[in-house]
């Protein structure tokens, strides 16, 4: 078993097709689908399906890809120690963020890392907070930032506070309420609203505040992007409460304080066990302490 192979393993896992597996690898499609038939029968176990329209993992391909993921991760972390030991940061820097992250200006960090790290692999990933905090506890990423109501915090992590903040609401620049100075959250609950996901942080932080403040409202549209959120709220479709620091950010939408709103913190989180050369150095161009 070569770790090669485990590379072509993952890369048709993740394209669902040997074609584009192979352009990712950089391999002809023969080589590749000659390596991963050599390693089925070294397995004694078929890891895909393949038909004329598709390609899925059997069974016996999702039961290997975990570890195949661990091996070439370990891999991967031993060759970045051992640079780490002569002087050098190099390997990978796996980030995740949530799309409202406002406390660090992140692409200028990532500017600045890659410049200093230029032999660092950087790839960048969206998500909500809870799936981003899991992929740090599962080490596909290595660092994340996050935003969670007050009433929540990030466990099996290593977490340093950021900021924090209030919402405030958004509304169209000709909505009756678009030049008030301040609404409060019965106000609000009147409106229709656009709003990220049920059951996401983002999300969360605003159901809790209404339920505590015993108002119902009507959530009629439920996207995963912030900015789409205001593109809608810019149409008139809704209204909606987004972090005041990322408002500013906005166009086509106008803000207002609201006098009782809910309040979030953003956190940056990594692995309290095994952080990489690469995440070290990243925390350490935000001047994050990690001791």
């Amino acid at each position: 078993m070569e770790l090669q192979q485990l590379r072509y393993v993952l890369a048709v896992a993740e394209t669902n097709s040997f074609t584009r597996a192979a352009e990712r690898c950089l391999v002809v499609q023969s080589a590749l689908s000659h390596q991963i038939a050599r390693l089925e029968r070294e397995l004694g176990a078929r890891l895909f399906e393949r038909t004329s329209r598709r390609v899925r993992l059997t069974p016996a391909g999702a039961a290997f890809l975990p570890a195949a993921r661990q091996c070439l991760d370990a891999a991967e972390r031993a060759a970045a120690e051992v640079a780490a030991a002569v002087g050098e940061v190099r390997g990978r820097l796996a980030v995740g963020l949530i799309p409202t992250v406002a406390a660090v200006d992140l692409p200028g960090a990532l500017r600045e890392f890659r410049q200093r790290y230029p032999h660092v692999r950087i790839s960048l990933r969206v998500g909500a907070s809870d799936d981003l905090a899991e992929q740090v506890r599962e080490g596909v990423i290595d660092v994340a930032f996050l935003g969670l109501p007050t009433t929540a915090r990030p466990d099996g992590v290593a977490v340093h506070e950021l900021a924090r903040g209030r919402l405030v609401a958004v509304v169209a620049p000709d909505h009756p309420l678009a030049g008030e100075p301040v609404v409060t959250l019965g106000r609000l609950a009147t409106e229709v609203f656009v709003d990220l996901p049920a059951g996401t942080a983002g999300r969360v932080q605003s159901d809790q505040a209404f339920e505590a403040a015993c108002l119902a409202r009507d959530v009629a549209f439920e996207v995963s992007s912030a900015d789409f959120i205001a593109r809608l709220v810019g149409q008139g479709l809704g209204v909606a409460m987004l972090p005041a620091a990322y408002a500013p950010q906005l166009v086509g939408v106008v803000t207002i304080e609201v006098s009782d709103a809910p309040a979030r913190i953003e956190y940056v989180v990594w692995s309290p066990t095994s952080r990489t050369p690469a995440a070290t150095a990243f925390l350490a161009v935000l001047d994050i302490p990690v001791a």
